[in-house]
């Protein structure tokens, strides 16, 4: 019979072992991923990073992580130049789609002033707000 652990500290070694199990799953179920990391960075004039996209590609689709404009530099279109690029280098990787989720009014307008469209909602997450989930074709 099985035995189960609720911890708060899960060991690194114990989450490789969950992450590489459901890779091979995956891999045998619907093939690779090719997985890779995409970023867009946004440096100062002393190149320290200051904002920008974390993200990945895999089965043919971008993902936006982490997406953060400075304070000082909102309101200048950042967020649809640095998601142009993420898309452009996507599209070049063979991505036919792009994928992103916020909880942030603000951020929701911009998306979709980019083409980016609605296809799920999660209300009340976090609590007052709706976790909004947006798609684009980059074909």
């Amino acid at each position: 019979m099985a035995e189960f652990e609720v911890t708060g500290s899960p060991a690194a070694d114990d989450l490789t072992t969950i992450g590489d199990a459901l890779s091979a799953f995956n891999l045998d179920d619907v093939g690779p991923s090719e997985r890779r990391p995409l970023a867009v960075l946004i440096r100062d004039t002393d190149g320290n990073v200051t904002g920008g996209l974390s993200g990945y590609t895999a089965w043919g689709w971008l993902f936006t992580q982490l997406l953060y404009i400075p304070d000082k530099e909102r309101g200048k279109g950042l967020a649809g130049k640095i998601l142009s690029l993420a898309e452009e280098e996507a599209a070049a990787r063979g991505c036919r789609g792009a994928w992103i989720d916020t909880f942030n009014p603000q951020a929701l307008r911009a998306y979709q002033r980019q083409g980016y469209e609605l296809f799920g909602e999660l209300p009340e997450f976090p609590k007052g707000r709706t976790r909004t989930f947006l798609r684009k074709r980059l074909d």
